[in-house]
């Protein structure tokens, strides 16, 4: 089995990139692609452990678009750290990030929230990996939310008063960043989209027609007949269903690597087929 959806302290997880290798290794996973968002930075270690392990590791990351006023999450496959059109782009999104985090910790204190850049980027373990659920953590510690859920739902989620929107892509722009890169993109989790079945057909349609070869089906927090659904909804538009756990360590404890729940197996020869489906 395989997991193509993880994520390490590069990003917004909670364990370093060599310890989720360890992880899928621990859960009898052939290969493993870590997806950290809007960076590859991870991916050097992971490979290393990776292969001293005797693993296959998917280079990738996780960028969050813009698609017809929803929030969409783009998985990009086979892209290495180094120079590309989607490197520079990555680059970029995170520099805006970083900008976005400053307005919105300046935010919380006009709130009367009193969280601190330097304590956001300590949380993170760096600038540049730093988001919305490091600031949620601090808000924690601080006793000013009661979880992370809560800092979300009261301050800092879509629509709450400290929420700071960051610069976003098309998914089209990304498939197209991601080629020119040597690489695949992959819808994530097509379920939080919070479309209607007959809505998010029309979606996917309109997404593999922009440049997007998969979409995640087996996902660590679906349910079988979810799952089911999906690979059938990938299937009639010519995509490969894909899987991954999403883990993200203790920021989300109930997913593990490899088996997400409990029940996930993601078959090897699903990364074949996203291979296949490679530029050039």
């Amino acid at each position: 089995m395989i997991d193509l959806h993880t994520h390490s302290s590069a990003s917004d997880g909670t364990d370093p990139p060599a310890v989720v290798v360890e992880r899928a290794a621990a859960a009898g996973c052939r290969a493993v692609a870590l997806t950290d968002h809007d960076t590859l930075v991870g991916v050097p270690a992971a490979r290393e452990r990776a292969a001293a392990l005797g693993l296959s590791l998917v280079p990738g990351c996780e960028v969050s678009c813009a698609f017809g006023g929803h929030s969409v999450h783009v998985l990009v496959y086979f892209v290495e750290p180094g120079e590309g059109p989607l490197q520079v782009e990555l680059g970029r999104l995170r520099g805006d990030r970083v900008a976005r985090n400053r307005r919105l910790v300046a935010r919380l204190a006009e709130l009367g929230l009193p969280v601190a850049y330097d304590e956001v980027v300590t949380e993170a373990g760096g600038e540049e990996g730093a988001g919305r659920p490091h600031v949620a953590a601090v808000m924690v510690a601080k006793g000013l939310a009661e979880s992370t859920d809560d800092a979300f739902a009261r301050w800092l989620g879509q629509g709450r008063p400290a929420y700071v929107p960051k610069a976003r892509l098309s998914p089209a722009e990304v498939a197209g960043l991601a080629a020119g890169s040597g690489g695949v993109a992959v819808l994530a989790h097509p379920l939080s989209l919070g479309l209607s079945p007959p809505a998010l057909d029309g979606a996917v349609a309109e997404l593999a027609g922009g440049g997007l070869v998969g979409l995640e089906a087996t996902y660590g927090a679906y349910a079988p007949a979810e799952r089911r659904a999906l690979a059938s909804l990938a299937a009639r538009h010519g995509l490969v269903a894909t899987g991954g756990s999403d883990y993200h360590g203790a920021r989300k404890p109930d997913l593990s690597v490899g088996t997400g729940l409990g029940d996930l197996r993601v078959d090897d020869d699903v990364l074949e087929r996203l291979a296949d489906r490679r530029p050039g």
